[in-house]
């Protein structure tokens, strides 16, 4: 390059070269627009020529073939919007990620992606979760799940409890967008409710006549936590699978439940005697207090009239003394000499020796004596008194004399 040259030339040439750069010019639209039309042509039969008139031929049939495809696929893009709920689930949608509306079963249409977005949730389906257990799990998955099972009851017992629970959605839109992992909101949940319930009761509390109650506590409990964290989930049933003591105590626990059994039925045979003997005692007591009311209102009377005797006797000793001594001497004697044996001897008619057999007539007292003691005498036969008519004659015969 010569000093000479300007500096417009410098700047037309290249200068690592030295050539002159060519002239560059704005693209032509035309030219731009008759090469997608050779391009694409070809796929709607327009076959295309480099000749100009030609290229004016061609031209008509490829943009038509062009805005028939746009159109197509902006039908297809808005049909892909189309969307069927099924009965039982919900429809949640979202416009830009955000939620729009939840739609109920049947046929719905919404923007197509990217702008809305539907979710389809089954709001009918009965889900369940297991704590402290797997079913059909292996031995080495329910291993795994062991300490969920151990829990501390209130008098510091370990207690082995499975538990399952089976729940619903109930809110579509709260199960998508409140909570992370609802089911596993629900595990953790669950498996704090219920070891709230257990550490609040005694282990024989729980183990026997506690489970319908540990279980309505539990539900009460989880369906309070769920409903504060809006997770969108009702619980149906809470089942409270088994409760135990571990296996490592298990033989343990089975005497004392046996010894507890036990108790329990001697208790029972206990309580039944009871109340078999205690209305039969009662029933005895009853009977022996009226027979002593019987009898005392019986002495009572016999007392009045034995004194009412004695004082219409009195009357009669005052009006004859010796008359009525001699007569109750008489009648003394006449009661305890008609009750014995007696022997009567005329010793002033003859001076003959007589022979009495003492000894025979003491063992027949003696054996009269030993019937009457044996014999039950009731209290009303030993308050009767004695001679009563020969008494009420004597009174005849006193007036009369």
């Amino acid at each position: 390059m010569s000093w000479d040259e300007s500096d417009n030339d410098k700047n037309k040439k290249d200068p690592w070269s030295g050539r002159k750069k060519e002239q560059q010019t704005p693209p032509d639209l035309d030219e731009l627009v008759r090469s997608l039309q050779e391009k694409f042509g070809g796929l709607f039969g327009g076959g295309g020529s480099k000749g100009t008139a030609n290229k004016k031929t061609s031209g008509g049939p490829s943009g038509a073939s062009v805005g028939m495809l746009i159109g197509l696929a902006a039908v297809i893009w808005l049909a892909s919007g189309i969307y069927i709920v099924d009965e039982g689930n919900r429809g949640v949608v979202l416009r830009f990620g955000q939620y729009l509306e939840t739609t109920l079963p049947g046929p719905h249409w919404r923007f197509p992606r990217p702008i809305d977005s539907a979710i389809i949730i089954n709001v009918d389906q009965q889900r369940f979760i297991e704590i402290g257990y797997r079913s059909g799990a292996n031995q080495q998955a329910a291993s795994g799940v062991r300490k969920e099972a151990l829990m501390l009851t209130e008098d510091e017992n370990i207690i082995d409890v499975r538990l399952a629970v089976q729940y619903k959605v109930k809110s579509a839109q709260d199960y998508i967008f409140n909570v992370r992992a609802p089911e596993v909101t629900l595990k953790q949940s669950a498996e704090s409710a219920l070891r709230a319930v257990i550490g609040k009761n005694k282990m024989d509390f729980v183990l026997t006549e506690g489970r319908s109650e540990v279980v309505a506590k539990v539900e009460t409990a989880l369906q309070e936590m769920l409903d504060a964290y809006n997770t969108g989930l009702i619980i149906s049933t809470v089942n409270l699978v088994e409760a135990q003591p571990p296996e490592e105590v298990q033989g343990a626990f089975s005497d004392a439940i046996r010894a507890r059994e036990d108790e329990q039925r001697f208790i029972n045979e206990s309580q039944a005697y009871s109340n078999e003997i205690i209305p039969k005692a009662r029933g005895a007591a009853s009977r022996i207090v009226q027979e002593a009311e019987a009898y005392e209102q019986r002495v009572i009377a016999e007392a009045s009239g034995d004194a009412s005797r004695f004082t219409q006797l009195l009357v009669q000793y005052e009006l004859a003394p010796e008359v009525t001594r001699k007569r109750l001497y008489l009648e003394t004697m006449e009661d305890v000499l008609g009750n014995s044996k007696k022997v009567i001897m005329d010793v002033k008619g003859g001076n003959n020796l007589m022979y009495l057999p003492i000894d025979k007539l003491m063992e027949s007292s003696s054996a009269k004596t030993a019937a009457s003691s044996n014999r039950f005498i009731t209290p009303a036969e030993k308050s009767t008194p004695v001679n009563t008519g020969r008494d009420t004659s004597y009174r005849d015969r006193g007036r009369g004399r």
